[in-house]
């Protein structure tokens, strides 16, 4: 028997759909103003990417965190389609040959595969400029100051120090460089290398939400330290499925990290340890909402979310 929805899948799938109805408005093939054309097979290998897939995590935790400070509507819901757009255009990216080399993404083919390797690059860059110009726009916020502050927290978040460069230490650890093959990394080594290729960006989110409702220094610094937690869960929970779960489950190929030698503390920790590991930092996450009341009880619920998903 099929058990209905939680309270927080409804929450989620609501938000899902308004990201998805933004995102379908931003992603129109018609220029706006200070553009000359939206080139037609540009515009649909964005679209693929961007459109009809994932569980829109990163935006969740963005317009429920903005909720949280009394702060909803269209604004809100156009920056967490940039962090969307950024998501997905490193997505798009990573599985091109020339990085992680996956022929699935999402139960169909990866970006590169349905276009070609020049579609999926001109996308991927495309989203990510597209991603600032949205954020830079003052229909996401009227006061230039937050604006400014989004811009910087997603620059830093998804650049040199956080994903870009994550995903170079990612490449450095498969051993891409060596001679003698993957580099044995420690515990410190493998935590930062996630921390950056998957966890600034997710860390991010409820920061930015933050931003976008007013919240005080003190208030935007513990949705940061959520946001660092459940950005951690995220990834060793993610290593754990690569272990366990099915490709179908998954939409991707599983059991990759392995086979390449990439570092995870799945590798580091073994399992269970690493189980009980993602279950600790969900409920870190859950901790560093203490001294917010039941308002808050939909981004505690993201937290356990992370940590039990099976896909």
């Amino acid at each position: 028997m099929v058990q209905p929805p939680s309270a927080f899948e409804v929450r989620l799938g609501a938000d899902a759909e308004a990201i998805e109805r933004m995102l379908e408005t931003l992603l129109d093939p018609a220029p706006r103003p200070g553009e000359i054309a939206r080139p037609r097979r540009l515009m649909e290998a964005m679209r693929y990417a961007t459109l009809g897939g994932g569980k829109r995590l990163r935006p969740f935790l963005l317009v429920e965190s903005a909720r949280l400070f009394g702060a909803a509507g269209e604004g809100v819901l156009r920056a967490a389609c940039a962090l969307e757009m950024v998501h997905c255009y490193s997505l798009a990216h990573d599985d091109l040959p020339a990085m992680d080399d996956d022929a699935m993404r999402r139960g169909r083919p990866a970006l590169h595969r349905a276009f070609d390797e020049a579609a999926a690059i001109l996308a991927g860059d495309a989203l990510l400029t597209y991603a600032f110009d949205v954020l830079a726009d003052d229909a996401t916020h009227p006061d230039p100051g937050a604006r400014a502050a989004l811009l910087l927290g997603l620059a830093r978040a998804a650049g040199l120090g956080g994903m870009a460069g994550g995903q170079m230490l990612d490449l450095e650890a498969e051993g891409r460089y060596e001679a003698a093959g993957p580099l044995a990394l420690d515990e410190p080594a493998v935590r930062r290398l996630q921390a950056m290729k998957t966890g600034a960006l997710l860390s991010f989110a409820p920061e930015a939400g933050a931003i976008l409702g007013g919240a005080s220094a003190e208030d935007r610094a513990t949705l940061l330290s959520y946001g660092k937690a459940l950005g951690a869960a995220f990834q060793v929970a993610d290593d754990i499925l690569d272990v366990e779960a099915s490709a179908d489950a998954l939409g991707k190929a599983t059991g990759k990290d392995a086979a390449r030698g990439k570092a995870t503390l799945v590798g580091v920790l073994g399992l269970d340890e690493a189980k009980a590991e993602r279950d600790r930092l969900a409920h870190a996450a859950v901790m560093a909402l203490a001294g917010f009341g039941p308002e808050a009880d939909t981004l505690r619920e993201a937290a356990r979310f992370t940590a039990e998903r099976r896909s």
